[in-house]
């Protein structure tokens, strides 16, 4: 017995592929998006076509969803992309092409579910951000300005749409053993000044994926976003993830910068080496 009709973006790899497959196992019907026909899908996902940078895609492959299973219940919005340097460093052209992918597309993606969603008075869409959507990421400014901006989007969509019978939710990834810092960005204008500091800070991220969780427990979490009967809004996962958005919250601005740049050794004096997503 089907729960439902499922649409997950970006499910070749990492987060998407373990969600997809976890959704399949609760009964869904598994509709994941991929940009070419060579992405591997996993068994009983059906593959679609589909970028989530060009909305004549989006509609066509939203368009052919419908036309096979004539509605859409749960939407999770996971592709993604990440740049690695300073802002500085980082040119416009290369920020407003993750923004593309990160922000916009997740944006094109809802759009496009919601006319089915509003018509049969009921969905869920769920939005994969990360703990870089409410703490700072030196050297990814821009992938945690992206993760910040779709925080913001998804917490007002789910005021927008909740009498209409469609929530909202976030789920907070830290630290997971997915390709975000091998498949990264560098960015294209490097500079000798921050060389030093953004060596240190892409090892501290080296070293937190490959000690991070599997992606199958925000799959997990995903899960309970889409199936509770009152969904949270946020839903933090991996190790200390929650603990992060309590001392982000609670903890007074100065204590928590003091302590944010001594985990990632910002200052010439810190030797700390522990990561901190």
């Amino acid at each position: 017995m089907s729960n439902g009709v499922a649409v997950v973006t970006g499910v070749s790899s990492g987060i998407g592929n373990a969600t997809a497959r976890a959704l399949v196992e609760q009964g869904y019907r598994v509709f994941g998006t991929v940009r070419s026909e060579a992405s591997a899908v996993p068994g009983r996902v059906e593959r679609v076509l589909l970028d989530v940078r060009d909305a004549a895609s989006i509609d066509a492959g939203v368009r052919q969803i419908l036309a096979k299973a004539a509605r859409i219940d749960l939407l999770v919005n996971n592709a993604g992309s990440s740049v690695i340097g300073a802002v500085e460093e980082t040119s416009l052209e290369q920020a407003r092409d993750l923004f593309e992918v990160n922000f916009f597309g997740a944006v094109r993606m809802t759009q496009a579910v919601l006319p089915a969603m509003r018509a049969q008075k009921s969905g869920r869409i769920v939005f994969i951000s990360s703990v870089l959507g409410f703490l700072p990421a030196p050297f990814m400014a821009f992938y945690a300005a992206s993760k910040h901006a779709l925080e913001g989007l998804a917490e007002s969509l789910d005021h927008e749409t909740r009498t209409l019978g469609i929530r909202a939710a976030l789920v907070e990834p830290g630290f997971m053993r997915t390709s975000l810092e091998t498949n990264g960005i560098v960015a294209d204008s490097p500079l000798g000044d921050y060389a030093p500091a953004r060596v240190h800070a892409r090892e501290n991220v080296r070293a937190g994926v490959n000690g991070g969780d599997d992606p199958q427990i925000v799959a997990e979490a995903v899960l309970e976003a889409a199936t509770a009967r009152k969904p949270r809004l946020r839903y933090p996962v991996g190790k200390g993830a929650g603990s992060l958005a309590r001392l982000r919250r609670y903890l007074p601005a100065s204590i928590f910068d003091g302590a944010f740049r001594k985990q990632f050794g910002l200052d010439p004096q810190e030797t700390a080496r522990a990561p901190v997503p």
